[in-house]
């Protein structure tokens, strides 16, 4: 998850102003910090568990998204910094997919495994190069929510298909709610990018709709594990 702290007030003339960027900032501080906390329990988890916790395609969008705004477009200061630090952790759940990922891919050659990842790895930097300069938008923000939408839905599915919390735990899917819940109700109050749009509300409502699911489905599950262990 990446979204820039910039306060974009272009369009907006109000007296108040430098109180709600205040606001927005830390809003969008305490997001990214719920979302810094979540790569760490997901590399965590991954050691431990010996596999990767972020879908493939999830995992190309995002360190994409931080690539490009980090070193192609890079964003103003604070948040270049912490598009390094999320590049940064993003590259060790990179080296635990390619690490582990092969047996989660069994149907597939260990060349054939790469391939996969190179692909997915280009047409997501393609994807988001494409949204940024069609929606002329250096913020990142319509690649970064529709990102999230995939990957909310992606966990969602790497949840049934597992068919196990290998790679999950349930403070990975409350801290990943929370930090997109916040982010997406900061853009939604402050950034003039919501105000009249459609697409914006949509994947805020939609994102925390899948996200709400994925951690009440981990919750019953984890639940359900603690249950068998005591008896």
């Amino acid at each position: 998850m990446a979204l820039n702290l910039t306060y974009n007030n272009k369009n907006i003339h109000d007296k108040t102003d430098p109180d709600i960027q205040q606001l927005y900032t830390e809003l969008m501080i305490v997001g990214g910090i719920f979302w810094s906390l979540t790569y760490v329990l997901i590399i965590r988890q991954g050691f431990h568990d010996r596999t990767y916790g972020m879908p493939l395609a999830a995992l190309c969008a995002n360190i994409s998204w931080e690539g490009i705004f980090a070193f192609i477009y890079p964003h103003t200061a604070p948040q270049l910094y912490i598009n390094y630090l999320w590049f940064s952790l993003d590259t060790i759940i990179v080296f635990q997919f390619l690490k582990f990922g092969k047996k989660e891919f069994s149907n597939f050659s260990p060349g054939q495994f790469y391939i996969i990842f190179i692909f997915a790895l280009i047409m997501a930097l393609c994807s988001i190069l494409v949204v940024t300069y069609e929606f002329h938008d250096r913020q990142g923000a319509y690649a970064a929510f529709g990102q999230n939408l995939m990957m909310s839905v992606l966990f969602l599915w790497m949840f049934f298909s597992r068919n196990n919390l290998r790679g999950q735990s349930i403070y990975i899917a409350t801290f990943k709610m929370l930090g997109t819940g916040i982010s997406s109700l900061a853009f939604y109050l402050y950034q003039p990018i919501s105000q009249g749009s459609y697409l914006m509300p949509f994947f805020y409502l939609t994102i925390f709709i899948c996200d709400a699911a994925y951690t009440l489905m981990v919750y019953r599950r984890s639940s359900e594990q603690v249950k068998v262990k005591v008896q």
